[in-house]
């Protein structure tokens, strides 16, 4: 069984990239389920600041030991900061995804509405349920 932290107050793309609504700016990174499933992060690419983004298109990607992926967008807009850390440290997302590991700062452009598109509250434990049902069928 995995275990992984999912807190209920934030929204989650499916993809595992959550977004956490601040001061009218949206902060991501790559949920704790994701990052215990995919193991050591060992290298993550981001695109500038500057760059606008899309909900469910790629700002990024990340690699691990067994794994290299696209990261999601849970949300449109204008990145606005990416996390200096992570380039010197990408295993900080799985020391601490919620925290010190997040990845970018999104000006959004269509906030509201594509909130409802994202797993939050109490559809976050089926899902992640779902999630791993799925994954012991692969294994």
């Amino acid at each position: 069984m995995v275990e992984a932290e999912l807190p209920e107050d934030l929204h989650y793309h499916p993809d595992h990239c959550w977004a956490r609504v601040e001061n009218g700016k949206v902060r991501v990174g790559f949920d704790d389920f994701g990052q215990v499933t995919a193991g050591q992060i060992l290298f993550i690419r981001l695109k500038p600041v500057g760059r606008e983004v899309k909900q469910n298109e790629t700002f990024g990607s990340l690699e691990t030991g067994k794994w290299v992926g696209p990261l999601r967008s849970p949300v449109s807009g204008t990145i606005v900061e990416t996390n200096p850390e992570i380039k010197a440290n990408p295993s900080i997302v799985n020391e601490d995804p919620y925290g010190k590991g997040w990845l970018i700062l999104v000006d959004p452009s269509n906030l509201e509405e594509e909130l409802k598109n994202l797993i939050t509250g109490e559809a976050i434990k089926e899902w992640i349920e779902r999630e791993i049902r799925e994954r012991l069928k692969k294994q």
